[in-house]
């Protein structure tokens, strides 16, 4: 499956067939989440969170794939990803595009 975040693919001449998107909702186990509010108070990077948004993505990404595959698509464009706090210490990733099936293979 190729992903791009343009709306075309060169030398490819398209079909579009739907939008599709894939979500998750992640969080921090308390014990994660209270190292990282202490590592606010000195700054730099929180690693805990960096991996949870990461692992999202890529959970987010495949749930995409998923459902572009189902259409027997080829490809998916005009990728994007949005996020969301939810709560605190847990977030919403989305993942969404336009799922294409080449015309010109």
């Amino acid at each position: 499956m190729i992903l791009v975040n343009t709306d075309y693919i060169s030398g490819k001449e398209l079909e579009m067939l739907a939008l599709v998107k894939g979500s998750t909702i992640q969080s921090k186990h308390i014990g994660k989440d209270i190292m990282q509010s202490f590592k606010t108070i000195v700054g730099g990077e929180l690693k805990a969170y960096t991996e949870m948004m990461n692992e999202a993505r890529d959970l987010a990404t495949a749930r995409m794939v998923k459902e572009a595959e189902a259409l027997g698509a080829d490809a998916i464009v005009n990728v994007r990803y949005s996020s969301s706090a939810v709560m605190e210490g847990a977030a919403e990733v989305m993942a969404y595009g336009t799922a294409v099936k080449f015309i010109n293979k």
